[in-house]
């Protein structure tokens, strides 16, 4: 009985440990059309919206809280783009403030659609 019920035990333990793991989206889904290599990424489509999401509530406008770096036009924004310091700062790359801050860093799919567009050109599209 004391064998049985080691064995229980010793079968439950391994099926709670083996069922608990870390999904990596990138990952389980590479082939996606969320972060697909080959469809194009456009300024006003992919990019824009990223930026809402992460960049322009403290970089946008008036916002004084984003260190007096400006963002929200195509101007600012390719501007950021060409001096190097939106990827680094997206990448997390040492001497670049780390962005967005206060926040998780971005997706390798959302930092490769931002080094797409830069490498592109930074075109207005």
């Amino acid at each position: 009985m004391k064998i049985k019920f080691t064995l229980i035990s010793i079968s439950l333990i391994l099926f709670f440990l083996s069922s608990c793991y870390y999904d990596k989206e990138d990952e389980l889904y590479p082939a996606s059309g969320i972060c697909d290599a080959t469809v194009a990424v456009t300024y006003s489509a992919q990019i824009v919206p990223l930026f809402q999401q992460y960049c322009y509530s403290c970089h946008g406008g008036n916002a004084s809280s984003g260190g007096g770096i400006p963002m929200g036009t195509y101007t600012t924004d390719k501007a950021m783009a060409l001096n190097g310091s939106l990827y680094g700062s997206i990448t997390h790359t040492s001497n670049f403030s780390t962005m967005p801050k206060g926040m998780n860093k971005l997706t390798a799919c959302q930092i490769g659609k931002v080094k797409k567009w830069i490498d592109g050109g930074s075109l207005n599209n």
